[in-house]
């Protein structure tokens, strides 16, 4: 366990930093809600009636009037893009940085083997997302209460709980990548991350483009459409995780064979 708590300890100021940012946003958000609950209904015909803006973002099938329908659309795009992102850094940098940073030869110079290093990050990066998405939820749940709103926990948990397994199939993908990286390259994981949340609007706005949602996470996580069936649609999770245990095979496969960069 040396190696997992190794790459914990490396990481804790990064996790601290995302999860003080999207913690911190959705409290904002959340307690700006009784400020705004009284323009809610003008502004949900006003959203109503904004054509492609609405169905990009779900909005049309989401009622901002509501606490359950303002925090899907706002704190949702919060955690889900920020989540995304925060999943996509950990999973492309954590077997790439040791070759970019000089310090595999040190590394698998000691006594263990290559898929006990390769395992260890895997659990390393899976704990730190679990970390950020509890840290959430509970600043989240608190502010819901601060304000005086019964918590909607069905809904809450339905919302978390899909985003968090669209940041650990993001994170598992660029996992998979990861192992290809010699040099590391940030830019990979954020702009492929970003890519998938832009795919996801696509398919709001394109019936042409129905076939991305077998693609992109951010669909079975859609705020509106978990809403409107109070379920995840788990036949695109399943798909999700069937994405996961490829690349994360493919992760232990290459990283296990490839020549080690010094």
């Amino acid at each position: 366990m040396v190696i997992f708590n190794k790459e914990i300890r490396k990481n804790t100021k990064s996790l601290s930093i995302w999860t003080a940012f999207i913690a911190g946003t959705m409290l904002i958000c959340v307690m700006l809600y009784p400020e705004m609950r009284n323009q809610m209904a003008g502004l949900s015909d006003m959203f109503a009636d904004m054509g492609a803006f609405t169905q990009a973002f779900g909005m049309d099938q989401l009622n901002f009037g509501t606490l359950i329908g303002y925090y899907g659309i706002e704190c949702g795009n919060v955690l889900g893009l920020g989540g995304g992102l925060f999943a996509a850094y950990l999973g492309i940098t954590v077997l790439s940085k040791e070759e970019k940073d000089h310090t595999a030869e040190f590394l698998l110079s000691h006594p263990v083997k290559r898929s006990s290093v390769v395992a260890q990050k895997l659990a390393a990066t899976i704990c730190q997302i679990l970390a950020l998405n509890i840290i959430v939820f509970a600043v989240s749940a608190a502010s819901i209460i601060a304000i005086g709103e019964d918590i909607p926990m069905k809904e809450l948990l339905l919302l978390h709980g899909g985003y968090l397994i669209l940041q650990l199939e993001i994170a598992t993908i660029c996992f998979g990548l990861s192992a290809f990286l010699r040099r590391g390259s940030i830019g990979i994981g954020l702009g492929g991350a970003a890519l998938l949340y832009f795919m996801n609007i696509i398919v709001n706005l394109s019936e042409g483009a129905e076939f991305l949602k077998y693609v992109t996470p951010f669909v079975y996580a859609e705020p509106s459409t978990v809403m409107e069936n109070m379920s995840l649609d788990m036949v695109l999770v399943g798909i999700g995780v069937l994405y996961s245990i490829i690349f994360v095979a493919i992760g232990f496969i290459h990283y296990g064979r490839k020549d080690i960069a010094a």
